[in-house]
């Protein structure tokens, strides 16, 4: 595993374990990164593998990625709020794509655990996922 995905899942951890401490709730959505591997056929890129789970009720802060994400529902149901696009209902078996700097927010809205197996392809050194301010209120 690469010294990137190590110091992501420190980093995810810390926040979490951080946030806990002070008797805030944790964040609903845990990333488990699976691999990583630099790609000969994008210099300069890798691809990263992981699995999502949002907590039934959670709603993923809203953020971005600096490159693809592929994505597939392995267990649960969820609506996917993407910048320009129609809320997207998703549910096992589905598979989409979320274009590279889109804001988007995931919230559970079934009674499981929702599961998503996620393949970022990024510039390397670039951070994962980052926070996206939310969208001004409409008229």
């Amino acid at each position: 595993m690469r010294a990137s995905a190590i110091a992501l899942c420190c980093a995810l951890s810390f926040v979490g374990s951080a946030i806990g401490a002070q008797g805030a709730p944790q964040s609903p959505l845990k990333r488990t990164v699976l691999q990583t591997h630099a790609l000969t056929t994008a210099p300069g890129h890798e691809g990263v593998m992981v699995q999502a789970e949002l907590a039934v009720g959670g709603a993923a802060p809203r953020h971005t990625h600096p490159g693809e994400e592929f994505v597939y529902v392995l267990e649960g149901t969820a609506t996917f709020d993407m910048a320009g696009r129609a809320p997207l209902a998703i549910k096992p078996g589905d598979a989409f794509v979320i274009p590279p700097h889109t804001p988007h927010v995931a919230t559970n809205t079934g009674t499981v655990p929702v599961k998503l197996l996620s393949t970022y392809i990024i510039p390397k050194g670039q951070p994962l996922a980052t926070p996206a301010p939310l969208p001004p209120p409409a008229p």
